[in-house]
């Protein structure tokens, strides 16, 4: 069976966006841009709503060819084209750059692919998320926690039914006081 692992940056008060989506706060260091670029090398599949997909695919597919782009970004760009990728999507549209579309019910894909043979599962967007929590899908979190307050926007937790056991498993800091935390469910 394969990992799923939900992660993402948040900040201390729990959120992946500040209202109306802005992600301005949630810069990322060069220590933690080479984390998550190593991260979606070391992925098997990565699993998109939406909103993530949307904004993902709006800059990472020619963000290599960009007037200045660093070389830690032109790498980053060329690992997430060839990452396979699936985009969760009530509504038909075009997608690319090895990602497939799938309009259908969401828990059932997930189980899907869980079950096949193949890499570890990167699951990205809180609304998608939030539907594999309360399947109990997910095997690992992994937060990157911002000394930073918004108030409100896109939580990264979603309401639960049951609670769910965490095991911690991995701390690692980063520069500007951002905290990895990783967690593996206890089943």
């Amino acid at each position: 069976m394969r990992k799923l692992t939900f992660g993402m940056n948040l900040s201390l008060d729990g959120y992946i966006a500040a209202p109306g989506g802005d992600l301005g706060w949630s810069v990322p260091s060069d220590e933690l841009f080479q984390f998550w670029s190593d991260r979606v090398q070391a992925t098997g599949t990565a699993l998109y709503g939406r909103k993530v997909w949307e904004a993902m695919s709006s800059h990472w597919p020619t963000a290599d060819q960009q007037p200045g782009a660093t070389p830690a970004h032109a790498e980053y760009a060329r690992r997430w084209r060839d990452m396979p990728k699936v985009v969760f999507s009530s509504t038909p549209r075009p997608v690319d750059w090895n990602t497939r579309l799938v309009t259908g019910d969401a828990v059932t894909e997930i189980t899907r692919l869980k079950a096949e043979d193949g890499g570890p599962i990167d699951l990205v967007g809180a609304t998608l998320a939030a539907a594999a929590m309360r399947a109990g899908l997910i095997d690992e979190y992994l937060l990157v926690t911002a000394p930073v307050l918004l108030g409100g926007g896109t939580p990264f937790f979603t309401a639960l039914d049951n609670w769910v056991n965490l095991a911690l498993v991995q701390t690692r800091t980063f520069p500007g006081g951002l905290l990895l935390t990783r967690y593996e469910t206890r089943r």
